[in-house]
């Protein structure tokens, strides 16, 4: 389960294939997020043809819905990568459509989990771009969750997938084949602990993550 997240890194201190090809005025306006929740704008790295960064929403629309801001149809925050293959609303995202959304830390109840020396990591994510029939285009995301490892075990029975540094070509680029596909396999698997800590976070701190948002 991945319901919260924060991306507190500078712009400079951004891992360097976000900052190839990122939209205009990005390293101006940019800022630290202290906490991120689903429907709102995140910052993703996706692949159609070559990498490049840009925004989406977070919480998954349908490519084939009516009408995308229907608050009485879900948009999925996340999908379990053992079965995002099955699943109809997945199923072409997954084959085509894989991303990266850069974070700092992620929150399980009362804990920030982070790596040991802060450096900013890969949620993996997949992502939909819905059409409207005069041509308006929004893009969406989640983020893919695994079994727990033993860092998150006590915390919840689900945490993200988590892109090891290097991968991001591989991970995002467009799959031609099922061989290829299934060699991402290793990646959604749970990952090591190691280099990981958490961190309780009280409601004091919960509360103020989220007064700095709104500003």
């Amino acid at each position: 389960m991945c319901g919260r997240f924060e991306l507190n890194t500078n712009f400079d201190e951004l891992p360097e294939v976000l900052k190839q090809n990122f939209p205009t005025e990005l390293d101006v306006k940019y800022k630290a997020r202290n906490l991120i929740k689903p429907t709102d704008p995140v910052l993703v790295i996706k692949n159609e043809g070559k990498m490049r960064t840009t925004f989406m929403y977070w919480g998954f629309i349908s490519p084939w819905s009516k009408d995308p801001f229907d608050k009485k149809r879900p948009r999925p925050f996340n999908a379990r990568a053992e079965t995002v293959e099955e699943k109809k609303l997945f199923s072409g995202s997954w084959k085509h459509k894989r991303c990266l959304i850069p974070a700092s830390s992620f929150l399980e109840k009362k804990y920030r989990i982070r790596r040991e020396n802060y450096e900013t990591f890969w949620l993996g994510g997949i992502w939909s771009k819905w059409t409207s029939t005069d041509g308006a285009e929004i893009e969406s995301c989640c983020v893919l969750t695994t079994e727990p490892n033993d860092l998150i075990k006590p915390l919840h029975h689900r945490m993200p997938v988590i892109v090891p540094d290097g991968y991001e070509k591989k991970w995002t680029e467009q799959v031609k084949d099922s061989h290829e596909l299934k060699a991402l396999a290793s990646i959604i698997m749970s990952w090591s602990p190691e280099g990981w800590v958490s961190e309780k976070v009280d409601k004091k701190q919960t509360y103020q993550m989220s007064l700095l948002n709104k500003k």
